[in-house]
């Protein structure tokens, strides 16, 4: 996959590159120290997943995201920050962040992030857990009664949104379970289906709110 990392300290963004130097998914890596050059790069190059840092001159890793989620919905936005600011993360997770990673998370961690959000699972870190839990309440259409309701999960789906809360990818639990990769990614439609979420992480998010699993 192709990977852009958008930082604006020289140091830093050093580090990152040298984390996933010799990584072997990794195909190209570009770099940025800036929004504007990194959607630049975005438009005029293939680019898989995003590494954004938030505090960037000028345009912001917010506005930056909006800005290129709304011209490719496909790409992943990893949001890498050393902030853990409610509005931020509220604000990250709007403008279509598919995770959110503090700057304090071990390298070996984070290239593991990014290859399961690059197969479609969603992650947050553990210290922004219940400010994800408020954004969830507040943007989601559900009501009082949640916690009662029966999704009419199977046993095995049960098993598989548990793996989602926990930022396992498709092909991870699939592993996991000794099932395929097409036989997981059905189970995860029809779990999306019967949460009446769009998306994996609002599915966990939901499933966390409301201690489905």
């Amino acid at each position: 996959m192709n990977i852009l990392i958008v930082e604006d300290h020289e140091l830093t963004r050093f580090g990152l590159k040298t984390t996933f130097d010799g990584v072997d998914y990794v195909e190209t890596l570009y770099e940025a120290d800036s929004a504007e050059k990194a959607i630049e790069i975005f438009n005029n190059n293939p680019v898989d997943v995003i590494i954004m840092d938030l505090g960037l001159p000028k345009m912001n890793g917010i506005d930056a995201t909006k800005q290129i989620k709304s011209s490719n919905k496909d790409v992943k936005v990893i949001i890498l920050t050393s902030h853990n600011d409610e509005k931020e993360v509220i604000s990250s997770l709007r403008a279509g962040a598919n995770a959110y990673c503090s700057k304090e998370i071990n390298p070996q961690r984070l290239v593991e992030v990014v290859r399961s959000v690059a197969d479609g699972a969603a992650w947050f870190d553990p210290s922004i857990a219940h400010i994800v839990l408020k954004a969830s309440a507040s943007s989601t259409h559900s009501n009082s009664d949640n916690n009662s309701k029966n999704y009419d999960l199977t046993t095995r789906e049960a098993q598989i949104l548990k793996l989602m809360t926990e930022g396992y990818s498709n092909m991870e639990i699939a592993q996991i379970l000794v099932i395929s990769i097409n036989t997981t990614k059905t189970h995860v439609a029809n779990i999306l289906q019967k949460l009446e979420v769009d998306d994996r992480l609002q599915a966990a998010l939901k499933a966390i709110k409301n201690k489905i699993v």
